[in-house]
């Protein structure tokens, strides 16, 4: 009998080799919920290859992808809502460049924008819940500032156990070291995969960690323990 599982990746940020490594380490099936936690796109060389990724995803698991900050800005530039330079400034140009060098936000495949559309801002289950930047930790889910929270780092402030009594699972505040951070309470996978770090997945309910590298390296392990703020 098949046992359904719940894991969390961490921000991908247009690193579609370790993304395929992970996946290919997951062996997700249909029985599966895969959670994305958002920031898929930008500085890492290919958001367009990942993005089609995705969307195969959807066939072969229970797919849920978070809106991270820099899916916002891709939206916000093609809604003529934000300056094109502001989200060049944040990796926009490479993941235009994965369009094709020099390619514009009008070049961007209107599958991929609209599928970017459909992404939300959180995810729950019985236990946990799953989002990209922050949270408050007193305010009910649904009542969350959701557009705010995904650009507030944990590194500006760490919130406390969520009103919910179920554990967060985050992303946006890369550690530079490709580690783990883990409060009890929250846990945050992004683990700096573009930078030379690793990219994370997570499987909240038995703290199985995968992880894979630019590099092509790849290992797996435990949540490491809680440590103090």
């Amino acid at each position: 009998m098949t046992t359904s599982r719940t894991i969390a990746v961490g921000d991908i940020h247009g690193c579609r080799a370790p993304f395929e490594l992970l996946l290919a380490s997951l062996a997700v099936c249909s029985e599966d919920t895969l959670v994305i936690l958002g920031d898929v796109v930008d500085r890492g060389p290919d958001s367009r290859g990942v993005i089609e990724i995705l969307l195969k995803l959807k066939d072969q698991c229970q797919l849920i992808c978070i809106t991270g900050n820099h899916e916002e800005m891709l939206l916000d530039v093609v809604d003529n809502k934000m300056p094109l330079q502001d989200w060049l400034s944040h990796g926009g140009d490479e993941t235009l460049d994965s369009y094709g060098k020099g390619a514009a936000p009008a070049r961007l495949p209107e599958e991929h924008v609209e599928f970017l559309r459909t992404w939300e801002d959180y995810y729950e289950t019985p236990e946990h819940f799953f989002a990209h930047g922050n949270y408050l930790a007193r305010k009910p889910l649904e009542q969350q500032p959701w557009h705010e929270m995904r650009w507030e780092s944990l590194r500006n402030f760490r919130p406390g156990a969520h009103c919910s009594g179920k554990t967060a699972i985050l992303g946006h505040t890369s550690d530079k070291q490709g580690e783990i951070f883990n409060l009890g309470h929250l846990i945050c996978i992004d683990t700096y995969a573009h930078g030379g770090g690793w990219l994370t997945a997570l499987e909240p309910e038995t703290k199985k960690v995968w992880q894979t590298s630019i590099r092509g390296d790849e290992r797996e392990g435990k949540l490491p323990p809680p440590r103090w703020q």
